[in-house]
């Protein structure tokens, strides 16, 4: 991490005679921190798509296909904040580097699966190096780019990418399955990674930490078990009964591993998490906003997905192609709300009525039914979603690790990440048996037809949709009353910058 820091004046250039060759070049380190995030984020979603194809090739199970992508959700949310604290120990470069590094091996293994075992392997290695990676990424974004206006294009485009990475994921799973091979959606992480770490290694500068505490050994434990029991709980709720112990144990033993973790930071001397990254109201109001729009985001990509291949019967590629106008409104209102009005009008307004505005979109996508057509009933839905996640995910990000002290980056940064990951995680099972419930509710007491079976099909999705509706607008009234009125004076303001 750095120790070396300056204050840009107003004029653009550094202070001192030389330009700093760090900042000069941040547009391309911009380029290359998105394209590494974008490899995190679509890698959730780009193996979906080839599941079934990987299913029929290598001989496994339905009940094993799950594994496949909750073994990389498992080890990506459960070591997110032990991956900060090593970014903030050890430096963001070099945890940048080997976590595409090993992102990329874990690929190849993958991609040159022989059985479920060895993929399965494979998938949790990706999330072990992701929860290296992400952490450096979003950091070495928040102490590269000094100017507020700049600051707030370059969150527009990260929050841009992790907005919509997913949507991406699912159109380039399904071009890699159909015209190549199911494998190269591990593949094609190694292109991602070895363009990035060649930008990383030429682009960024390695600053050894003058101050390296201990690593919180105590609260590391307790932080990745309850992450992982809580993880483990909401995917076991995907194949087995809310009242099966490995739903509610592993969920009961999750909470109270992690209330041992928080009273385990207030006794510490060095804390894996820092009690005053998350106390303070306008980024703990961007944390929960994160994690809150993670479980409603899942409402759009997983089950919009099954209604557009099975009801609408557009071809994985189409799937995808449908997401793109969302994927075009989040980025241009991600960039608006944080280079325009995140420093006129601050994050509450913006998150609240982001959140809002989402909602809407979801309450108006619960409207389909078995004569909508894509046009009819799902494209202007997901324009005004796409507003709304815009104007509340790039925002969120941007408060949530601004003003923090410059050793805590590390783990400011991957407190984001764990919350949107732990929000998809949950986001899944919680949908996932709604919708269940909500189909066999649907069919109770009724002659079992064709149409009954598209009929109930809908009706978990709109009931699916509609739930995530709620969970933004909690969001809403939750951020709005925790994120503070006005603009911080950390967006307001010209900052010194520690650079990575």
């Amino acid at each position: 991490m750095t120790q070396t820091t300056y204050v840009e004046p107003a004029g653009g250039s550094p202070a001192g005679s030389t330009a700093d060759p760090h900042h000069a070049r941040r547009w391309l380190i911009l380029v290359m921190i998105g394209l590494a995030q974008l490899m995190v984020v679509l890698d959730a979603t780009i193996v979906n798509i080839a599941l079934p194809t990987a299913q029929h090739e290598l001989g496994f199970s339905s009940d094993a296909r799950q594994w496949v992508v909750t073994a990389y959700a498992l080890a990506f949310g459960s070591l997110l904040l032990l991956g900060g604290r090593v970014n903030d120990l050890f430096g963001r470069k070099r945890a940048f580097l080997i976590g595409l590094a090993g992102f990329a091996i874990a690929s190849a293994v993958g991609g040159a699966a022989n059985g479920i075992e060895m993929l399965i392997i494979a998938r949790a290695a990706q999330g072990v190096f992701g929860a290296l990676l992400a952490p450096a990424a979003l950091s070495l974004l928040t102490t590269t780019f000094t100017d507020p206006k700049e600051r707030g294009r370059a969150f527009g485009i990260f929050g841009a990418i992790a907005g919509g990475g997913a949507a991406v994921g699912l159109l380039l799973g399904g071009v890699l399955t159909e015209y190549l091979d199911w494998r190269w959606c591990m593949f094609v992480n190694i292109i991602f990674a070895v363009i990035a770490f060649a930008g990383g290694s030429s682009l960024l500068r390695h600053r050894p930490s003058e101050d390296r505490p201990k690593l919180d050994i105590p609260g590391t434990i307790a932080s990745a078990a309850g992450l992982f029991a809580l993880v483990y709980g909401f995917a076991n709720a995907e194949t087995h009964d809310w009242s099966s112990p490995l739903v509610w144990g592993f969920l009961t033993a999750g909470v109270v591993l992690l209330g041992v973790f928080v009273r385990i930071e207030m006794r510490v001397a060095h804390p894996l998490l820092p009690l005053r990254v998350v106390l303070d109201r306008n980024r703990g109001g961007a944390y929960i906003a994160v994690f809150l729009m993670g479980i409603g985001m899942f409402g759009i990509f997983l089950f919009l997905t099954y209604y557009m291949q099975q009801n609408l019967q557009f071809t994985p590629i189409t799937s995808g192609l449908a997401f793109l106008p969302m994927v075009g409104t989040l980025m241009i209102a991600a960039t608006l709300s944080t280079s325009v009005l995140l420093p006129r009008i601050g994050p509450k307004i913006l998150v609240g009525t982001g959140m809002v505005i989402a909602a809407a979109g979801l309450f108006w996508l619960s409207g389909i039914d078995s004569s909508s057509t894509y046009t009819s009933g799902v494209l202007f839905p997901l324009l005004v979603a796409g507003v709304g996640i815009g104007l509340s995910m790039a925002p969120s990000m941007n408060v949530a690790i601004s003003g923090v002290d410059p050793h805590d980056a590390g783990v400011a940064s991957a407190t984001v990440n764990t919350g949107q990951q732990i929000g998809g995680s949950i986001g899944t099972a919680l949908l996932s048996s709604v919708a269940a419930n909500a189909a066999s509710s649907f069919t109770v007491g009724k002659t079992p037809t064709e149409q009954l079976a598209v009929d109930a099909a809908i009706h978990s999705y709109t009931t699916a949709f509609t739930w995530a509706a709620g969970i933004f607008l909690l969001g809403a009234v939750i951020c709005g009353a925790l994120i503070k009125p006005g603009v911080p004076e950390e967006i307001d303001t010209d900052l010194p910058v520690v650079h990575a």
